[in-house]
Order: structure tokens, then sequence, then C-alpha cells
């Protein structure tokens, strides 16, 4: 069975069609399942293990950026139960647009075609993240290994990157690969000349385990979700299977 899970935002009358057409065109295409509405009582781990202990065959997280890492948090652990994802809205879906999946429309038609790709999955100290984490670069203490650290004090901004959002522009013309085993870890920073006149420094590591302290600034998971400081970021061992559009950015 396919289980569909609609974020909380999506109670507001403004989605009602946008819904209706998308369960209307799940049944016609065969997907059918059940729907599940998160709202301010209901556990969303808890919800997804009994799904998947039932049977799932796959969990389709409908919403936004938000939804996916929330979502992901719940399966992580149970990489055999393909993810599934149907972007509400233009805003706040770099996820699922990185992924190849742009509209509520052309979604359905990806969870058809079912193509299923085996991705890294991050992790933060106990929370899970997909596509990347960032910082602000001020008083950033980075720990790539046990003899090699890089403190950051300038303004800027710190990104580590396991899927490339959706329009993230990259010097060096580097090429992210979520398949890779290895995460990008981009240092950006500002420093003013002259008025109006800025100068943009970057550096760029590849790693598999770093550690980020800062007690000024939080963390930020998938560019939604806030955790503090020290964080220890790496990569799970197992991969994620993931439905993906053909347009993907890797």
């Amino acid at each position: 069975m396919n289980i569909y899970i609609y974020d909380s935002f999506l109670s507001h009358k403004k989605y009602d069609h946008i819904l209706a057409n998308i369960e209307t065109r799940i049944v016609d295409l065969g997907l059918g399942g059940k729907i599940i509405r998160l709202n301010i009582t209901n556990n969303i781990n808890e919800i997804v293990d009994y799904e998947i202990k039932r049977g799932a065959k796959t969990i389709i997280a409908v919403g936004n950026d938000q939804t996916i890492n929330h979502v992901i948090n719940s399966i992580a652990n149970c990489q055999e139960v393909p993810l599934g994802i149907i972007p509400i809205g233009k805003e706040n879906n770099n996820i699922a647009n990185a992924l190849g999946i742009n509209t509520e429309e052309t979604a359905c038609e990806i969870l058809s075609a079912r193509r299923i790709s085996c991705l890294d999955v991050g992790l933060a100290n106990n929370t899970y993240f997909l596509s990347h984490v960032s910082s602000n670069n001020q008083e950033t203490i980075l720990e790539i290994s046990q003899n090699y650290s890089v403190e950051t004090t300038g303004k800027g901004e710190i990104k580590i990157i396991n899927l490339l959002p959706y329009n993230e522009n990259l010097p060096f013309k580097t090429k992210i690969n979520p398949q890779d085993g290895i995460l990008e870890l981009f240092i950006k920073t500002t420093t003013t000349k002259k008025l109006f006149f800025k100068e943009v420094g970057h550096s760029f590591f590849q790693i598999k385990k770093i550690i980020i302290k800062n007690k000024k600034f939080p963390i930020i998971l998938d560019g939604c979700r806030s955790i503090k400081s020290p964080v220890e970021i790496s990569l799970l061992r197992k991969k994620l299977n993931i439905i993906v559009g053909r347009n993907r950015n890797f």
C-alpha cells in the first residue's frame, strides 16, 4: 500500500483544489493508498513505523522541504521502503526540484514510473538530512579531523552539501553526487574593500565527517530545521531509496 503523508499546513482551504486534483490523478494511475494528515496531536515517527510494519509499499511526503526532512527522519532506519515526493507550491521545495520533481502533476507521473535512486543520507548528531547543512561563518570552528581544524571569523556562509539544492550556484564548476559517499564543504567569505564593493572568497573541501562549533548561530538542516552546535556531521552507511525524476541534478 502507498502511504501519503500530508503536512499539517495543507489543511488550509486554499490547498483543497490542489489536493483534490492530486487524489484524482493518483487514482487514475492506480496509485491509490492511505492518506494520513499530520497535526499537532499525531507523531510522524510512530505513524510511519506502524505503516511500515503493516507492509507499506511506499511512503510519500506531500508538502515541502520541511515535510521531506521530517519523513526522512522517520524512515532513515528502514531503507527498504522507498520515499516518494509530491511537492505543493513553488516555494520551499528545493529538494523536490533537485530530484527532478517540479510540480504536483509531474510528481504523480514520476511516482507511476517508479524510477528509484539510492541516495546518501546525512546525519547531524541524531538528526538526518538529505540536501545540505548551513551555518553562519562568524565565530565558527570546523574540526575536519583530529589534527586539522578551520576557524572562520568574517561574514559569510558555510555549507556542507550532499544533494545540491535547486538553483544553487557553486564555484569551481563543482558537481555534487549524492551517491558517492562524500560530502562537499564550501566556505564563502565576504570582505568589504570599498563602499558598496564586496570581495567574495570560496574554499572547497571533500569530507566524510566534520564537527561544527558555533555558540552564537544555529546549524540549519535542509534549509528548514534548526539544531544547536556542536554538531557532528557524517553520512549513514546505508543509502535511502528515493523515487526521482529524469531531470534530477545528478
